[in-house]
């Protein structure tokens, strides 16, 4: 059963040696994201389970021990899921990586720890059937869910100004902060693709999960929209 969740933004820019000069633009946003981490530890699962954008139609596993690099972009670093060596020839995809690297920060040694990458073409109720598995793998699982919100919030945006960015951002950041399951099912896959929404997916997933426990509460830690792109941070527990 999902017994808590913390929602996390995924650009590479949250880890400062890819920022560089422009890392304190984003210090409280890793802060929360840090309190965010807090709260799952705080939970002692049995299992931590990251989810985050994936490139493939169906879920994609990425047993403990998995490598992620931020090489592409331009910083010679590395990360892992959780301790040990994973299998060989698979790597994190991006969001996955910038989860990993947030448990590094932290010091994460509280439990096992499985990646999970979703696409952007599965359905809501596939992603829903996802969560549903993901919250039946242990007695407490815990959730990291990766994903940013539009990119379309300023003209220097990379999807550029689109108007219907922010009011899509502040519906989702209330579903986040208060644990709404239903709206977060309801997210329309066409709107968020056209605004560049690396979250849905994972989110749905996170709704899917949560749907065995109805006690859980959530909590909006932060919510901005730094260079055009929307960074929600939230706990459910």
């Amino acid at each position: 059963m999902l017994v808590a969740a913390a929602v996390c933004p995924c650009p590479p820019l949250l880890v400062p040696e890819i920022a560089a000069g422009a890392a304190p633009e984003l210090d409280t946003a890793r802060a929360a994201c840090t309190d965010a981490v807090g709260v799952l530890a705080a939970a002692r699962p049995d299992l931590l389970v990251v989810v985050g954008p994936g490139g493939g139609a169906g879920p994609e596993s990425y047993p403990q021990g998995t490598p992620g690099s931020f090489r592409g972009f331009g910083v010679d670093l590395d990360v892992r899921l959780g301790q040990g060596e994973g299998p060989a020839g698979r790597e994190l995809p991006y969001g996955l990586a910038v989860g990993a690297w947030l448990l590094g920060r932290t010091g994460w040694a509280d439990a096992p720890v499985e990646g999970r990458g979703v696409g952007k073409p599965l359905t809501a109720e596939r992603c829903v059937e996802e969560g549903k598995s993901i919250a039946g793998r242990a007695e407490r699982v815990a959730m990291l869910v990766m994903g940013d919100a539009s990119a379309c919030r300023t003209l220097k945006a990379p999807g550029y100004l689109d108007e219907r960015a922010a009011p899509f951002d502040a519906e989702l950041a209330r579903a986040l902060g208060a644990a709404d399951t239903e709206a977060l099912r309801a997210l329309d896959a066409g709107l968020a693709g056209e605004l560049k929404v690396s979250g849905r997916a994972p989110w749905q997933v996170l709704a899917g999960a949560a749907a065995g426990n109805t006690r859980l509460e959530g909590t909006l830690l932060h919510e901005d929209a730094p260079y055009g792109v929307g960074y929600i941070v939230a706990t459910w527990s």
